[in-house]
């Protein structure tokens, strides 16, 4: 018998519950908050109180089939097609920059594929890290230098990241260099190599925010919201209204005021502010509970696995899911200039919640290998 199937027949075989408890409590959670928020716009946009969230419960129930299904296939399996993965993330995003992407306020970042759209972002971010945790764990000899430890990784995300600014989408690009960046450094890349090229990614964001009268109007709007309240600064402002009105135990489910067509992307980007208004401090707590439970116990699980693929695969996944959040809360709070990213698991799209079902799923499969030896 070989050491993985002697490994596979002694070791874990059920889940990680506290990882399985987290995401059914904030997708049920989202879909409470999906029908609170969209009623109105629903029913004024499609005669249906009820369209948005017919829509996400359908997501929802794909989703849980997904994680399902990723926490049973063999990792092995993933592990042997990692380079399958990323170059369908890069036809993705490739398609978005042709007459097949679908474009929504000035930006190509989705494709439409029948009555639904995908946005290949969210595939990009799981594609990217199962390829850094590929590289990094199998290049640990090398991982110092910079020929072959440190620029392979750095043209990949590069190019993923370029192709990201070109729909536009700025925080996309963003988004996939911090994944860079943390793997980079629990690989072991060398400190220099990481802080010379945040410098140049620094210098090249400028660099796009100057040039973009856009970009500059949502960082000075970020920087003054008040002062621009009816303008640049109206989804900062009534985001924080909103959840100044909850107060500890919050407005009650439905009552809130912001969603009726004062806070843009109520059920979207924003609707932790709409949770906020109606559930108060308890129900952010909550949220906030659930997500730390979530992170806690996929780094655990990737603390305690003796295989480094799998432990830079579990952490590098967790990361998609918390780095969303984090992102995200610091928008509805105010703490960085507005950006279209969700609320891992509340927020209406299902895109995204498919792909963090798909990473919740794998963490799982990876928590029941826990402990094996190489």
């Amino acid at each position: 018998m070989s050491t993985e199937k002697a490994a596979e027949s002694s070791g874990r075989t059920a889940w990680d519950p506290w990882i399985l408890l987290s995401v059914l409590a904030l997708l049920g959670l989202g879909l409470v908050m999906v029908l609170s928020a969209s009623a109105v716009m629903a029913e004024r946009a499609y005669g249906d109180e009820y369209y948005f969230f017919r829509r996400q419960a359908i997501y929802a129930f794909i989703g849980l089939g997904a994680m399902f299904a990723a926490s049973r296939v063999p990792m092995a399996l993933i592990y042997r097609t990692v380079y399958v993965w990323l170059m369908l993330a890069f036809i993705l995003l490739a398609l978005t920059l042709t007459p097949l992407g679908a474009s929504v306020s000035g930006a190509s970042r989705w494709l439409r594929i029948g009555p639904m759209t995908l946005q290949p972002l969210e595939p990009a971010k799981v594609a990217l890290v199962l390829y850094l945790a590929y590289f990094f764990s199998h290049k640990q000899e090398k991982v110092k230098t910079f020929s072959v430890g440190f620029f392979p990784p750095v043209v990949v995300t590069g190019v993923m990241a370029g192709m990201l600014a070109l729909q536009p989408d700025f925080g996309g690009a963003v988004f996939v260099t911090a994944l860079f960046v943390m793997l980079s450094l629990v690989g072991g890349a060398r400190l220099i190599y990481l802080l010379c090229s945040l410098v140049l990614c620094f210098g090249a964001g400028t660099l796009m925010i100057l040039q973009s009268p856009y970009r500059l109007q949502r960082w000075l709007g970020f920087l003054h919201p008040f002062q621009n309240a009816q303008d640049i600064g109206y989804q900062i402002v009534q985001s924080l209204y909103g959840l100044g009105a909850g107060g500890i135990f919050g407005q009650g489910l439905g009552s809130g005021r912001q969603k009726l067509f004062f806070l843009p992307e109520a059920h979207t980007d924003f609707i932790l502010a709409v949770l906020g208004e109606e559930l108060g401090f308890i129900g952010l707590s909550f949220v906030f509970i659930c997500l730390g439970v979530f992170m806690i116990r996929s780094f655990v699980i990737a603390l305690q696995h003796s295989r480094l693929q799998d432990r830079f695969t579990a952490f590098g996944l967790s990361l998609v899911l918390i780095l969303g959040a984090l992102l995200n809360m610091a928008v509805v709070l105010g703490a960085v200039p507005p950006k279209g990213l969700p609320m891992p698991f509340i927020s209406y799209g299902g895109s995204n919640l498919l792909m963090m079902c798909i990473c919740a799923g794998l963490i799982m499969n990876i928590s029941k290998r826990r402990g094996f030896i190489e």
